[in-house]
């Protein structure tokens, strides 16, 4: 499980509650007992360990599992630590990633939070810096906001969110504003301390020096791939700053050895590695099977969520010239979104030459969930007015998608109407 579902899940409750009078309800400020947030989170995640994430569910499905540190010896031969040695046809490596850390002075002295050992504390700081912008330090960052912690976001770049439609970034780091987070961009990170007690972030904002005060630090500088240690070097794998380096079939430099997932550094998240292994198997025993994908959807689980899948607007314009057009549905015109009191947010369709779907974004709440059926579409190469064949059901927020598609197959029809006229 991703931890912080639980985080997020606890921090949008307080935020209903402090809230409740969008709905009609007398607001009340919660009481809010990180501790026991936590508790439940490591109770959920102890959980899914026992029951859906744990060696019996393998080995009931057939494989032997082995427990031990793994490297490989040959293309063919890998030693386990109190094991031995285990001889195979093909071997796939899935080691994943770790939280990589920046090159700051101070920060290794200092101490500080991942996304691994955050769900280790017994209770949330007081107030948090979180360094790096990406999808979990906005996650972590709106959560810790809504239950009480002072929190403060510090990202090197001018935007957040890096990867995803850059407007719809800009919109959602303002909810985060609005939850109470000071969100700072362009901020260049000089040193950490500790001084009189606190931990204590110095460095730049467009040239202007700043500092920040805080009890706890919390580290988002992507990740580092887990290469080390394999013996991947002496077999001749080739790795590459992202990882082993594999062709689309996910074979590396041995034909013998794949990768896939993080390891493989084409997607980082848990969705993709499981389908990168099993297209990795497939292409083992029948070889030239099946590529892998060439994008995959993602989500950012704040709230309101955003979901990316395919290209941006920019990039879209980059691959297709002047043949793309952008659709959007301002949530202000969803029905649903009215009712639950939800309407800032947008569902964004980036189409090319023919109206064929390349690119989708959704600024809404369960975005995660909206974003199918567009990855679908942009994956089986669909065009928007495809879409409008669909009866979509009323009122959910992917009835934006069918309003669009509607929109797209009308403008078709109007480009269609001299043939109307020619018959005339």
């Amino acid at each position: 499980m991703r931890a912080q579902q639980g985080l997020l899940a606890s921090a949008k409750a307080a935020n209903t509650m402090r809230h409740a009078d969008r709905y009609g309800l007398t607001a009340v400020e919660p009481e809010i007992d990180t501790a026991r947030v936590f508790e439940r989170i490591r109770s959920i995640q102890a959980d899914i360990a026992a029951t859906d994430d744990n060696a019996d569910r393998f080995i009931d499905a057939g494989p032997d599992v082995h427990f031990g540190a793994a490297r490989l010896t040959a293309h063919d031969t890998l030693e386990v630590d109190g094991v031995g040695t285990l001889r195979s046809r093909f071997f796939l490596l899935c080691t994943g990633s770790r939280p990589a850390t920046p090159s700051v002075p101070g920060l290794q002295e200092t101490g500080f939070l991942t996304s691994e050992s955050v769900w280790q504390i017994e209770r949330a700081p007081e107030s948090l810096v979180v360094i790096g912008g990406g999808p979990i330090s906005m996650e972590l960052s709106q959560a810790f906001a809504r239950l009480g912690v002072q929190t403060t976001l510090l990202e090197r770049s001018p935007g957040v969110l890096s990867r995803d439609e850059p407007e719809l970034a800009a919109r959602l780091a303002a909810h985060l504003r609005g939850d109470g987070v000071e969100l700072v961009t362009d901020v260049e990170i000089e040193t950490v301390a500790v001084e009189d007690g606190a931990k204590v972030v110095r460095g730049t904002v467009a040239g202007a020096a700043r500092e920040w005060r805080t009890a706890e630090i919390f580290v988002g500088a992507g990740r580092k791939p887990n290469v080390e240690g394999l013996g991947l070097e002496e077999v001749g794998v080739q790795t590459g700053p992202k990882g082993v380096v594999v062709d689309a079939s996910l074979r590396s430099s041995v034909k013998s050895i794949y990768a896939a997932g993080d390891l493989a550094g084409r997607f980082l998240f848990t969705h993709s590695a499981g389908y990168e292994a099993a297209t990795a198997v497939r292409n083992m025993f029948f070889p030239g099977s099946s590529d892998a994908p060439d994008f995959v959807p993602w989500c950012t689980y704040t709230d309101p969520e955003l979901a990316h899948a395919g290209l941006t607007e920019a990039q879209a314009r980059e691959a297709h010239d002047d043949d793309v057009r952008v659709w959007r549905h301002d949530l202000s015109h969803s029905d649903r979104a009215r009712a639950d009191s939800a309407p800032g947010g947008e569902i964004r369709i980036v189409t090319a030459k023919g109206g064929r779907i390349v690119g989708a974004h959704a600024l809404t709440p369960n975005a995660g969930e909206v974003i199918h059926e567009l990855a679908l579409a942009i994956s089986e190469d669909k065009k928007l007015s495809d879409l409008a064949s669909l009866v979509h059901v009323y009122p959910t927020l992917s009835m934006g998608i069918g309003q669009l598609a509607g929109e797209a197959s009308y403008a078709r029809a109007g480009r269609l109407s001299f043939l109307v006229r020619s018959k005339a």
